[in-house]
């Protein structure tokens, strides 16, 4: 069966429960069955995003589920985006555009405007395609913040939407999380829960099919599958919940040579587009990990300092921890050093900020002849231009970040398609503002050749053929395939029936 028209809710136990994947999953599905879908979230909070085609800024998942529509992201996709830059402050984004700085106080004065801007866009989105798969945010069962909801229960309600909860049976417990997440909601709320999935199964079936006999028995709602747990997926990331230090990034993969490249990434604090360093771990033999204390730095071949949501203060961790002198260190030897936005302006002479931080100006690492200076209005831009340093090779990427480039003495690392000089190199230290650069294939290999000859390396050798690109679309073929495979898909199709056309 394939659904003509509808909508449906996927909301979840906690976070990281398997939301997102499992909306990517239905999408994808979906359009290889030629329907015409979209993704939504009302709400997210997340420090990983990307451009839209328009010059707005969205949750990284959100692109992903938009490629698994075959579409480009778009910022009705993701109405309203929170970026944390401390643990109670947030970049409020709407429509792609940042408005304002809020704290969990004061968001609430923010509810209603943002309510109807939800409400729009996602009429909006039910008008252009046959189905709207939408993701909830955290767990539906945040009772205390029912009144103000605007991406669980109180989408749902609004907008007549029936709603799956999966909840991750990895973590322990998930039979008393759907039980427990249903049970506490008031019976207008229950009234909309079809049912759930499980997420990420281990183990023989057979001995799991009695509780969920018994969950259904208890809560008059039947599971509609279980998906099994698969270790090839995952690329991008929404959050940077999943980014723990000494975890591996991705699947490791034989080398191509005769050995293999060691990266460490720091994990700061506020990291924000943590897969930029998935496309590295996309390469056979280059075997990435976060890292958070210094003598990870001392035997890799290659550090990446990522992007950050609050620069000066992640970079005065840096100095407390000991990586900042351990960088510096590399960076007297010539050892291979890469800062990507908030990284790259950490790694020069000095920051001068009024929008992230109270801090006026603050020293950088002095590594690179670079001087930021931070302004109100926020860069959003998707960047196209050629590699000046590693081969003359097309570059692609993406730029989010409120710091200019006042001063920059040290040799250009790429050009805009204007000509324009954008990112520096200086000895072993490289940087640039643009995220997503890494996954130009070329580019990538050349930088990957040039990092493993400064480090001695001489037995690595980059491989002819990986594309990030292709990767990706294996990952999404992979959740469709999980989600044909292991859910009743005519069930979940008459559920999307359920809220038919507007």
């Amino acid at each position: 069966m394939t659904p003509t028209r509808g909508a449906l809710l996927v909301a979840g136990t906690t976070s990281d429960a398997g939301k997102s994947v499992l909306v990517a999953g239905l999408c994808r599905m979906l359009a290889r069955r030629g329907v015409s879908v979209a993704p939504f979230k009302a709400q997210n909070m997340s420090n990983n995003s990307v451009v839209t085609l328009d010059g707005g800024e969205i949750g990284r998942a959100q692109a992903f589920q938009a490629a698994a529509c075959g579409l480009e992201p778009s910022v009705q996709f993701n109405p309203v985006l929170l970026k944390p830059g401390s643990d109670r402050t947030s970049q409020l984004v709407v429509r792609g555009r940042a408005v304002a700085n809020v704290s969990a106080s004061n968001y609430i004065e923010h509810r209603q405007a943002l309510r109807a801007v939800v409400a729009e866009e996602l009429e909006s989105l039910r008008a252009q395609y046959d189905v709207v798969i939408c993701e909830g945010a955290g767990s539906p069962a945040e009772i205390n913040l029912r009144a103000t909801d605007l991406a669980n229960m109180g989408l749902a309600t609004a907008a007549g939407l029936p709603v799956i909860v999966v909840g991750d049976i990895d973590r322990g417990g998930v039979l008393a999380h759907l039980y427990g997440t249903t049970a506490i909601m008031s019976p207008e709320d229950q009234a909309l829960i079809r049912g759930f999935v499980i997420n990420k199964f281990r183990g023989d079936p057979a001995l799991l099919a009695p509780g969920l006999d018994q969950l259904e028995s208890l809560t008059g709602r039947p599971t509609y599958g279980v998906i099994p747990y698969s270790d090839e997926l995952w690329m991008d990331a929404e959050d940077s919940l999943g980014t723990v230090a000494d975890a591996p990034v991705g699947r490791p993969r034989r080398p191509a040579g005769s050995q293999w490249l060691r990266v460490s990434a720091i994990r700061l604090p506020r990291i924000s587009n943590t897969t930029d360093v998935e496309a590295l771990a996309c390469e056979p033999g280059v075997a990435v990990n976060w890292v958070t204390e210094p003598s990870r730095l001392t035997d890799a071949d290659l550090v990446v300092i990522p992007g950050s949501k609050a620069t000066i203060s992640d970079l005065e961790w840096l100095r407390r921890t000991g990586l900042a002198e351990a960088v510096v260190q590399r960076a007297a030897e010539g050892r291979p050093t890469l800062g990507i936005c908030g990284g790259y302006q950490m790694l020069g002479r000095s920051i001068t900020d009024g929008v992230e931080s109270a801090t006026s100006r603050s020293d950088g690492l002095g590594v690179l002849d670079l001087e930021i200076e931070f302004h109100s209005e926020k860069v959003l831009e998707r960047v196209v231009g050629t590699s000046r340093h590693f081969g003359e090779n097309d570059v692609s990427g993406y730029e989010i970040h409120h710091g200019r480039v006042v001063h920059n003495g040290d040799a250009s690392l790429l050009s805009y398609a204007d000509g324009a000089a954008e990112g520096s190199v200086r000895g072993g230290v490289v940087g640039t503002h643009w995220h997503g650069v890494l996954e130009s294939n070329a580019f990538r290999r050349e930088f990957l050749t040039w990092a493993a000859a400064q480090a001695g390396r001489t037995g690595f050798d980059v491989a002819p053929d990986t594309s990030v690109a292709a990767m990706r679309e294996g990952q999404l073929d992979l959740l469709a395939d999980l989600v044909e495979n292991n859910l009743d898909v005519d069930a979940v199709l008459e559920i999307i029936e359920e809220a038919g056309p507007r």
